[in-house]
């Protein structure tokens, strides 16, 4: 009973491991191709599973990006540890629906455990709640939802049985470089995005936080502060002690944005750039990250677990709910069954350890840093951002003055050459190419042939 398509999945796999080191990062079959390669219309009649499988393979394999290649450094992407890949295939075999104790018992335990080890590992409150959900923006919906909940409560409104119609207004504090799941969080929650204030941010895309106490001042009412630890362009962090200090002082929720950055609070090396962390009231992190666990793996935590509780319980009679000693994750995160996300979080850092995180954080910091030393190195490059984790932001600089035009060119040119893959972006209206390292399996010698294709490409640019 299926053991043919089991079969056919691991050689595959067994392949495709194995060709990941010079395997092109980019994907080499375009739309058209893997539409007429995957499409046709629906059969009438049942297939052999195991061809479905075999063909499957061979008409998408073309099309998949190398996402987990050690020279992959776009959108802040990590890989999958072998341990969390392997226990991910065991979540799809167990194929427990999480959202219950009932439903999956010891996936209710091992996300408990997990998430334990993680409050711990980051030093937050150690009576902290979390939940697992699919990525940082839902992360950032969850925290925010329990934020919205605290700060109405506290102004006698009761938003989750009147809603918003005729709500006290919830102001909400962003820097202006703040992560776009910010905003659309907002739009999910019904806040909108009309009443956000908006501070200015420094050169590295910090909130500005001399402008903070001014603008707390201004309304008296419910209040939200969304700091972030990881700017999604130069990878800076807010100053999360005085944005914290100070937004307590005016009974402000901080919410901290730490998809990025938040592991770096486990790391010796790095975890000045988080001082001030644990003052927060929610937390928002993605282990797909720098923790390197197989999707989805996004998590939220927060320092008021009833307000957690209350923003996102439900109860319903044909369900058992658990008891005060059993833990339903449906409480804590915005879905009702899912998939079991804790086994593969659990297994990666159970298989890693404490210091096995700490040093896949601090050599992609390294590595970050290896990019910026060559690429500045070379004539008409610039690194434009200080590089205080895995985010390295350089300019080509070209003799006509269309820097933008150049760079964009040479962003292209270096995805379709196929030794690394790394994206565009813009930042403060300029063209840039943006380099993520994210990956547990980058070396300095992955980053010194990446630096070599870069610099062939712009050659010829």
């Amino acid at each position: 009973m299926a053991r043919e398509e089991l079969d056919e999945v691991l050689r595959y796999a067994s392949q495709f491991l194995a060709e990941l080191p010079e395997r092109p990062v980019g994907w080499t079959a375009g739309v058209e191709e893997l539409r007429a390669a995957l499409g046709g219309p629906l059969p009438e009649d049942p297939q052999p599973p195991a061809e479905v499988i075999r063909r499957l393979i061979k008409a998408a394999d073309a099309g998949i990006v190398g996402t987990t290649s050690p020279r992959y450094f776009g959108f802040v992407i990590g890989g999958s540890t072998p341990s969390s890949l392997a226990a991910d295939w065991l979540t799809s075999l167990w194929d427990q629906n999480a959202g219950l104790f009932v439903g999956g018992p010891a996936a209710s335990v091992v996300e408990e455990v997990a998430g334990k080890w993680l409050v711990d590992m980051l030093g937050l409150p150690s009576n902290s709640s979390f939940g697992l959900v699919s990525g940082g923006q839902m992360a950032n919906f969850t925290g925010l939802a329990a934020a919205r909940h605290h700060v109405l409560a506290r102004a006698g409104w009761d938003v989750e049985t009147r809603g918003l119609q005729g709500a006290p207004v919830v102001r909400v504090i962003v820097g202006a470089e703040r992560h776009s799941t910010i905003d659309r969080s907002l739009r999910f929650l019904g806040l909108g995005t009309e009443n956000l204030r908006l501070l200015e941010a420094d050169e590295q895309g910090r909130m500005r936080v001399d402008l903070l106490e001014a603008a707390l001042g201004e309304y008296d009412g419910p209040t939200i502060v969304c700091a972030q630890a990881g700017n999604v362009n130069t990878g800076s962090f807010d100053p999360l002690r005085p944005i914290c200090e100070i937004s307590r002082r005016q009974n402000a929720w901080v919410h901290v944005d730490g998809a990025i950055g938040l592991w770096v609070a486990a790391s010796e090396e790095f975890r000045h750039s988080t001082d001030g962390l644990e003052l927060a009231d929610s937390w928002a992190a993605d282990a797909h990250k720098l923790l390197n666990v197989s999707y989805d793996s996004g998590i939220v935590f927060c320092a008021h677990p009833e307000s957690h509780q209350a923003a996102m319980g439900v109860r319903a009679a044909y369900l058992i709910h658990s008891d005060t000693n059993e833990r339903d994750s449906m409480d804590w995160n915005p879905e009702f069954s899912r998939r079991a996300r804790g086994f593969a979080l659990y297994a990666a850092m159970r298989a890693l350890g404490r210091s096995g995180i700490v040093e896949i954080v601090e050599r992609c910091g390294a590595c970050a840093r290896r990019f910026k030393e060559h690429l500045s190195a070379a004539p008409r490059v610039e690194v434009l951002n200080d590089v205080v984790l895995n985010q390295v932001l350089v300019r080509f600089l070209a003799p006509d003055g269309d820097h933008d035009a150049r760079t964009r060119a040479i962003v292209k040119g270096v995805q379709d050459e196929g030794t690394c893959w790394l994206s565009g972006s813009e930042w403060h209206g300029m063209a840039v190419m943006r380099i993520s390292v994210s990956n547990w399996q980058t070396t300095a010698g992955d980053v010194d042939r990446s630096v070599e294709a870069i610099l062939r490409v712009a050659q010829a640019h």
